[in-house]
């Protein structure tokens, strides 16, 4: 394999590595709640935490990113999730899990802001949409499984100790008894260790950004934020992650209060079904995006996205563990549509506007705090209503949104046509004596 190759496969496990971990947050959130005796409030904090750190690193890494290149960032970011990962496994307080998780936060971030121009550098213009869909069926497939590696690992050690335990119980030898979930972040700070040594030695080619992968000068962040589209849109991407996380990090703690449910049973596999869905979604949303205007996707998608998440609040308990797990699929097209439909309404400052709408991300830290906060208030059912509006804003942005370049869409017609064009092209080839 060439060393092109070996980058594509490089990235593909980060894309792994920022799943995994960054999942493991919404099975983990019954079990810390019981282990620290937290409110709704405190437990809505490490969301928030891991999440704000978006907010504030998005614009800086890609500046990064322009002045120092892709292996200062890439080792940069890995090493603040070493950091971040070793404080929780050292001294796994409440106050200490908030700080890890903000740090662990602010490497992921870089991470997502490096990877995806070092992929289309690394694969080639050409293959760049190609190797994008990988790269998202990658981050689902680890959204998937790291729920029911959590499950399994947990089950095994409540029942057999930590002899039996496997790799995991070697770093149960470090983990205080009470708190067994810490043995993750002792083999997630060996893994971050390990990266940082391939990464160090690899090959990293240098990249070229992009107009819509710079991060832009000040005046045009000026210029945008005065414009009340951009606002507007800016607004969809909070909404949107917003509600992911929500749904990812407290369906979990609402199947356990409600209908007496394990976390770490059916309510881990509620959450790996939910990302698991949100992959399939995808995938069926580049299919629909080629035959259907993208407002009308979003519209869809949308409406259904609030009838799951309807039943998943007040139906039964059967009902709900797989009423959510179908949000999830409803969700997975929101983020990209809402995105491209911004960069699609603006003629410039698409690198400018790109940093704007990442930072969009801390609605994953904002929304579930609230919905935290609500819960101690009103109930948590009552609490993850907020979804309503969060989804209903979005479904607006289907209504209002008028962007200057549509997505190109094929019908059947066109599609005919165009595949008599290329057999009348072939039948041309092949009678020329050139």
């Amino acid at each position: 394999m060439n060393n092109r190759g070996v980058i594509v496969v490089y990235i593909l496990c980060v894309w792994f590595v920022i799943s995994f971990v960054t999942n493991l947050i919404g099975p983990l959130m019954p079990v810390i709640i019981h282990d620290f005796g937290l409110s709704l409030a405190l437990a809505g904090l490490l969301p928030f935490s891991f999440f704000l750190a978006y907010g504030i690193v998005s614009i800086p890494a890609g500046l990064l990113v322009e002045a120092r290149g892709p292996r200062t960032t890439l080792l940069a970011a890995f090493a603040l999730n070493l950091l971040g990962a070793m404080a929780i496994a050292v001294a796994p307080g409440y106050l200490v899990v908030i700080g890890g998780l903000f740090i662990i936060g602010l490497g992921m971030a870089m991470l997502q802001v490096v990877i995806n121009p070092l992929m289309r550098t690394a694969g080639g213009e050409g293959n760049f949409a190609v190797y994008s869909v990988l790269g998202q069926l990658v981050f689902g497939l680890a959204s998937f499984v790291s729920p029911l590696v959590f499950s399994a690992l947990m089950r095994n050690v409540t029942a057999t100790g930590s002899q039996d335990a496997g790799w995991l119980g070697i770093a149960m030898t470090f983990t205080p008894t009470a708190l067994p979930w810490v043995a993750f972040y002792w083999a997630f700070s060996l893994l971050f260790l390990l990266v940082i040594l391939i990464t160090s030695r690899m090959n990293i080619p240098s990249i070229e950004l992009r107009e819509d992968e710079r991060a832009g000068a000040r005046g045009a962040y000026w210029e945008l934020l005065r414009d009340k589209h951009a606002r507007l849109f800016f607004l969809g991407i909070v909404a949107y992650v917003g509600t992911e996380q929500s749904l990812a990090n407290w369906m979990s703690q609402f199947l356990s209060v409600y209908h007496g449910m394990s976390p770490t049973l059916e309510g881990a596999r509620a959450v790996a079904l939910f990302w698991g869905l949100m992959s399939v979604g995808c995938l069926l949303g580049v299919l629909l995006l080629r035959l259907l205007d993208a407002r009308l996707v979003l519209a869809m998608f949308s409406v259904s996205a609030i009838a799951c998440v309807g039943v998943a609040l007040f139906g039964t308990a059967h009902l709900a563990m797989y009423a959510f797990a179908a949000s999830g699929f409803f969700l997975s097209v929101m983020f990209s549509v809402i995105f491209s439909l911004a960069l699609n309404s603006v003629t410039r400052h698409h690198g400018a506007l790109s940093g704007i709408l990442c930072t969009g991300i801390l609605g994953g830290a904002l929304i579930p705090l609230l919905v935290g906060v609500l819960g101690d208030w009103i109930g948590l059912r009552a609490a993850m209503t907020v979804t309503f509006l969060t989804v209903g804003y979005i479904l607006g942005i289907s209504l209002w949104a008028r962007p200057l370049v549509r997505n190109h869409t094929v019908t059947l017609t066109n599609w005919r046509r165009a595949r008599r064009t290329e057999g009348s092209a072939t039948v041309n080839l092949i009678a020329s004596p050139d």
